[in-house]
């Protein structure tokens, strides 16, 4: 059984950095693409960036040039730094694989963007 938890959100003023990171356990994620999902109140869940094994990476356009997503195999984890944070970024952060039938979704982390 996988479980997933994320961690690393908070309160953050506009224009400001976070770092998100991801934690699989129960299961070795090397070999699927990971990817970075967010829930804004009211809004369907959306990918916003996904990594594949060997690296190459792809951004929702609300977040490029903004957000990276990187991974540590050997640590099963994936993480998210996000830069120039935004109002609108204000959502709770999950992980998951992509493209592929979906681990149990973990709690996510919370994350606000607000003066």
């Amino acid at each position: 059984q996988v479980q997933l938890v994320e961690s690393g959100g908070g309160l953050v003023q506009p224009g400001g950095s976070l770092r998100l990171s991801c934690a699989a356990s129960g299961s070795i994620f090397r070999g699927y693409i990971m990817g970075w999902y967010r829930q804004a109140p009211g809004k369907e869940r959306e990918l916003v960036a996904r990594i594949a094994n060997g690296g190459m990476t792809t951004y929702a356009d609300s977040v490029k040039g903004r957000f990276a997503i990187s991974r540590d195999n050997a640590k099963n984890t994936v993480y998210l730094q996000m830069n120039s944070l935004k109002p609108e970024d204000t959502a709770v952060y999950y992980c998951n694989k992509v493209f592929s039938s979906k681990w149990t979704w973990g709690q996510g982390t919370q994350v606000i963007v607000s003066s």
